[in-house]
């Protein structure tokens, strides 16, 4: 009886670890026969339940999305991407959509993160006024550009909301999108910067979207399905806080603003946007698609990269 119950447990074990595939298992073809289908080969497609110890986290992946790993979401992002090696560096790992390979056009990606920072108060959720937020962060970063350029930074611009803050009291996740100008020249197309928090009693999940301002619908559309492969592990979600756990600096609006490079103080409400703004653009690296920089490096050949991005996809984004 008892061996019978330890290889059913085994059994059931078993079912429950993400289910790794290949390639061809994953898209039903062969891989490229170039550059990037070396990389892509090597690379393990996961589906089922992962689990992210660091971030106190289990992902159940649906058949709708797959998940890579840290060490395959270096690859992505160095190798098949064009950024420098190492700037995926704290990446829990990428969310892509079933449908697509890392390398497809169409294809997106969301960058898994975690902040430890503390239990971050929802209490402002009803009351901020988030166009207000926009105002001020459009502000400081306006009034920085001139120390960022002279730093070897393109200009940038919040042109606005792309898609405005929402918070589900329910999931206690909150989302929103920025709609984004580097540089300064008029054909320079406007990016999408969409942003996922998660929060847990001791910190955020951060879910941190790679895409096009032309693939907004889609995501929108998509964020309920994301923010439901995410559970914290018991003990250690939102609702099992206790007085004397620790708190976050920031609340929800705070949580954005920083996202943004901003950061809001606590007593004054003033903002203050230091030359960090790439590296704290909602995650550790602002990551970006083939030939898009994702690590801070100040150089004028890091904006000619992301320039030839964009002019790459015209055809896609019409």
């Amino acid at each position: 009886m008892r061996i019978h119950l330890l290889v059913t447990m085994f059994i059931l074990a078993l079912a429950s670890q993400a289910d790794a595939k290949s390639y061809r298992e994953m898209f039903g073809e062969d891989v490229p026969s170039n550059q990037d289908g070396e990389v892509l080969k090597t690379l393990d497609f996961q589906q089922g339940t992962i689990k992210l110890p660091a971030a106190n986290v289990t992902l159940t992946i649906s058949d709708q999305f797959y998940y890579l790993s840290p060490e395959d979401t270096g690859k992505v992002i160095a190798d098949l991407w064009g950024n420098p090696k190492g700037t995926a560096k704290g990446a829990l790992g990428m969310l892509f959509p079933a449908k697509h390979s890392p390398v497809d056009n169409g294809s997106w990606g969301s960058v898994i993160e975690y902040n430890g920072s503390g239990y971050v108060s929802d209490a402002d959720a009803a009351t901020t006024n988030f166009d207000e937020v926009l105002q001020q962060i459009k502000d400081a970063i306006a009034a920085n550009n001139p120390e960022r350029e002279k730093a070897g930074y393109p200009a940038l611009t919040l042109a606005g909301w792309a898609a405005p803050p929402y918070y589900d009291k329910t999931t206690h996740a909150m989302h929103w999108a920025r709609d984004l100008i580097f540089g300064k020249a008029p054909n320079v197309r406007h990016s999408l910067n969409y942003s996922v928090r998660v929060l847990g009693r001791e910190g955020v999940l951060e879910l941190n979207f790679v895409a096009g301002l032309n693939q907004l619908t889609e995501i929108n559309t998509v964020i309920p399905s994301v923010v439901n492969t995410v559970e914290f592990d018991p003990k250690k979600r939102y609702s099992d806080y206790v007085d004397g756990d620790k708190m976050a600096a920031y609340g929800l609006a705070g949580m954005i603003a920083a996202g943004a490079g901003v950061k809001i103080a606590a007593k004054l409400g003033l903002l203050a946007l230091g030359l960090g703004l790439l590296k704290n653009f909602g995650l550790a690296i602002l990551a970006l698609k083939k030939g898009l920089v994702v690590s801070i490096v100040p150089i004028v050949a890091v904006w000619r990269r992301i320039v030839s991005f964009f002019t790459r996809k015209k055809d896609s984004e019409v």
